[in-house]
């Protein structure tokens, strides 16, 4: 646990599934409040390094980031996960990165602070931007956005069954008045939308469904996964930590699709060593927190980690 309150979560297994070398040199690309970094600085030698990425500037200026900056190993950069092969390659880690971590989705400290609005159980503005500097808050996207692309975004990002409803609620009430609070969206998509899962408040998947819109999470997700195979050496590890089927799904497609043997020889016979092959093995089964790790963070329930290696 960090100072902040915060549980890093599958962290004995994160750290077992990239293998820590005293000497590697290992990504975070999401350092939240460095959880994940800490247990790789206690892992490595004197010679290992850590850079770790979070666009946060509230998990930048973190006591934790303050703390861990004063290792000379330790590296913290203010860049979003889809930014880190240039970061990377600038500092002429290309094809030398023992291992790379994605642990995706928000963090306890974002979805505990009223003012980020990232949840209907706390009231407070419609932001949702995980870079608080830059980008189009909640409030201004539910302003601006047409209705069947709401409704699009809702279905897509949220898997909402309700989304047509719920978009053409939300367009209706800006024309009487801006949404501009976290409790007056919730109250909103409560009202127009039945309860359709038990223990579900039924403003969930809309809120899932515009954060990822407006931080753009998919897309960063598709970029970040390219560019750590780029930056592993041979046998390096990509650990990812998902927390929704969407997120999930992807780096599951993705695993697959680097893993298989790419062949498509045009003509034939083709010879064994020309055929080319995908950069990445699969290692095992999805990782899962145990029933202890639930018990002491609930938030961890919906955890699932995929590891894979570069060939």
């Amino acid at each position: 646990m960090s100072m902040s309150g915060h549980q890093t979560v599958l962290l004995d297994e994160a750290l077992r599934s990239l293998r820590i070398r005293p000497g590697g040199v290992y990504i975070d690309a999401t350092f939240g409040r460095g959880g994940h970094s800490r247990g790789m600085l206690q892992a490595l030698g004197a010679d290992g390094r850590v850079l770790a990425f979070d666009r946060d500037p509230e998990a930048i200026n973190s006591p934790e980031a303050m703390e861990l900056s004063r290792d000379s190993r330790f590296t913290l950069v203010q860049a979003c996960f889809a930014e880190m092969g240039a970061q990377a390659a600038a500092r002429g880690l290309n094809g030398k990165v023992s291992g790379v971590l994605l642990d995706l989705g928000v963090s306890s400290p974002q979805l505990d602070a009223a003012g980020r609005g990232f949840s209907f159980m706390r009231d407070g503005g419609l932001d949702m931007r995980m870079d608080t500097t830059r980008g189009m808050t909640a409030a201004e996207y539910l302003r601006l956005v047409d209705e069947a692309e709401l409704a699009r975004v809702l279905f897509e990002y949220g898997e909402e069954r309700h989304a047509r409803r719920i978009a053409r609620a939300i367009v209706e009430q800006r024309r009487r008045g801006p949404l501009e609070t976290t409790s007056q969206l919730a109250d909103l998509i409560k009202a127009c939308a039945p309860a359709t899962e038990k223990h579900k408040h039924p403003a969930t998947r809309t809120f899932q469904a515009i954060r990822i819109e407006i931080n753009q999470e998919l897309e960063q997700l598709r970029q970040g996964l390219t560019q750590a195979v780029d930056l592993l050496e041979p046998g390096g590890r990509l650990a990812v930590i998902a927390f929704h089927s969407l997120e999930d799904r992807l780096v599951k497609r993705f695993i697959r699709t680097e893993t298989g043997r790419k062949f498509n020889p045009g003509r034939l016979p083709v010879r064994e060593e020309l055929i080319e092959r995908g950069r990445l093995q699969g290692m095992g089964k999805p990782i899962k927190p145990g029933d202890s790790e639930v018990a002491r963070n609930p938030r961890a329930r919906s955890a699932v980690m995929r590891v894979a290696e570069k060939v």
